[in-house]
């Protein structure tokens, strides 16, 4: 009997298992391996009470201690999940062409969900680096050629999420204001070595498009998980800004991370200034993301005093990320490169006050109905569907620096 798209669903169970989805998505995104994770992410909103002072009834006169007492300060972010999704097909055609070997078959199917996992592990590990804004990139230059039209980054390290085959809106501002008319727009090559992306045809068909656009994959804008640059912005929190309930003007650093500018500094000592501060506050980061640039920035200006060291990944022995070992007050740190975290900035985190809260597994084949593949009822093939419900949390955002580096 031909092993066809019914037969082969308990084959793909066994495959697809929550550990080797995880060992394909965490080995090349730090970040999101290191996190921590709860899978637990039921009901409408996740309260993630903090305290960010103790009771202030203190005094060497009684009488003014117990006059000015005061209860321990709290504050509760109400965590909402996003979502993101990753659909691939398989055509009917080629699928039934490879029904009489069961290798073949299988590696028509798993080549293409071990594709869409990729991309929505991806769309996942670099908004873990943004504000929730969707964000992926701003327009420097636009040439408007008829044919082979193109736009250059203004940051050319940005290309690392752009893709064949995306399609894409535009912005005049990063949050507020509409898309730009007539997208999206499918690309077609990029220039990777440059950041240059290309388009067929004429970009002229995106009303007003202009240098200094802010750039979104379709569907993305405003929708896409609050990641580092949300909860450590580098500018203080306005007064009433609500950020998941929080007005977090009341106390900027406890509430939204330490702040260190090392922009005048080398990048040894921008980072141990950044972690030094971070440690006065009360943190203890064992972990600096850092871009790739700034990275080997670091590895040439130490030399031969490089040391390095390796962190695991969350809950998992088997996978480590080697990076370069800085000494602060507080012990060690282990600064390592991740692709999508923004060049010139570098992270500090406490870890353990971290979490990426999910609706099961972050990253999985969505089969509610136990069905992996599911009929296309537009066209001649089957579709896959891989996804993912999640916000990430911080109990003490105050033990985290973000650092602006040279």
């Amino acid at each position: 009997m031909s092993l066809n798209l019914a037969a082969a669903a308990p084959i793909l169970k066994e495959y697809y298992t929550a550990q080797r989805v995880e060992n394909m998505t965490y080995k090349d995104f730090p970040l999101f391996g290191m996190l921590p994770k709860d899978k637990n992410f039921y009901g409408k909103v996740l309260p993630l009470p903090i305290q960010i002072g103790n009771p202030q009834g203190r005094s060497a006169t009684f009488s003014s201690a117990q006059a000015n007492k005061t209860s321990s300060v709290y504050k509760s972010f109400l965590l909402s999940r996003v979502r993101d999704y990753a659909l691939a097909s398989v055509d009917n055609e080629t699928a039934e062409a490879a029904e009489n070997e069961k290798g073949a078959f299988i590696k028509t199917l798993t080549r293409e969900i071990d594709s869409a996992i990729q991309a929505a592990t991806t769309s996942l590990a670099w908004s873990l680096y943004g504000t929730g804004s969707g964000k992926i990139g701003q327009i420097s230059a636009i040439n408007f050629a008829t044919t082979n039209a193109f736009f250059t980054l203004t940051n050319a390290d940005d290309v690392t999420k752009f893709e064949i085959g995306q399609s894409l809106q535009f912005a005049a501002a990063e949050v507020t204001g509409g898309l730009r008319a007539g997208g999206p727009i499918m690309i077609t090559a990029v220039d990777r070595a440059n950041g240059i992306i290309y388009f067929p045809g004429a970009i002229s068909s995106i009303t007003g498009i202009a240098a200094n656009d802010f750039i979104f994959v379709d569907g993305d804008r405003n929708a896409k998980i609050s990641g580092l640059a949300a909860w450590l912005p580098f500018t203080n929190p306005s007064a009433g800004e609500s950020y998941f309930g929080v007005d977090r003007s009341v106390d900027p650093t406890r509430l939204s991370g330490v702040k260190f500018d090392g922009s005048a500094m080398s990048i040894e000592e921008a980072l141990i200034g950044g972690l030094t501060l971070c440690n006065r506050e009360g943190g203890r980061p064992k972990v600096v993301m850092a871009n790739y640039i700034n990275w080997g920035d670091l590895e040439k200006s130490l030399g031969s005093k490089v040391a390095y060291m390796i962190s695991e990944a969350y809950g998992r022995a088997d996978i480590g990320f080697e990076g370069i070992q800085v000494k602060t007050n507080k012990g060690v740190a282990n600064v390592i490169a991740d692709p999508f975290c923004p060049i010139n900035l570098a992270y500090g985190l406490e870890m353990e006050s971290w979490t990426l809260f999910s609706l099961k597994e972050p990253i999985r084949i969505l089969d509610l109905d136990g069905n992996k593949i599911l009929r296309e009822t537009s066209s001649d093939s089957v579709e896959l569907r891989v996804g993912g419900y999640f916000q990430l949390g911080c109990t003490a955002p105050g033990h985290n620096v973000v650092i602006k580096l040279a």
